[in-house]
């Protein structure tokens, strides 16, 4: 299958819908999927892509290192390494495809603080008094 690399622009917005939970392999038994190279568990993240006005929702398979510590719903992150795999299947006759997304990590993304405002409000009821 294709290997797609997915240009991650600094000005994509990335924010989680869930925090990690572990992916299935097998819905009829359970069985948890792992990297087939490393053995280590994968977990799914959906996460909302903001791009240029557009908002798209990306299930995200990420290997157990690759999560962060703070990872929990409405967190902004950045996708590293984020790759697409178009994918096509049948099942019960009926043809199924998609795209899979997967990353070596996400980072969680800090937001600057904004700027404490000059005067607080009862600072500002203050200056009316004293002025009246």
């Amino acid at each position: 299958m294709a290997r797609i690399p997915v240009l991650v622009k600094p000005t994509d917005t990335y924010i989680t819908g869930t925090g990690g939970a572990p992916k299935i392999k097998n819905p009829e038994t359970g069985e948890i999927a792992t990297d087939r190279d490393t053995g280590e568990t994968l977990y799914t993240v959906t996460v909302m892509q903001m791009s240029e006005g557009r908002a798209e929702i990306l299930k995200i398979t990420v290997p157990e290192s690759g999560l962060p510590a703070g990872l929990a719903p409405g967190v902004m992150v950045r996708p590293v390494d984020l790759i697409a795999t178009p994918w096509a299947r049948i099942f019960n006759g009926s043809l199924s495809d998609g795209v899979a997304y997967r990353v070596t990590r996400l980072e969680l993304v800090q937001i600057p603080a904004m700027a404490a405002p000059a005067e607080t409000v009862s600072e500002s009821a203050a200056a009316v008094k004293k002025a009246a």
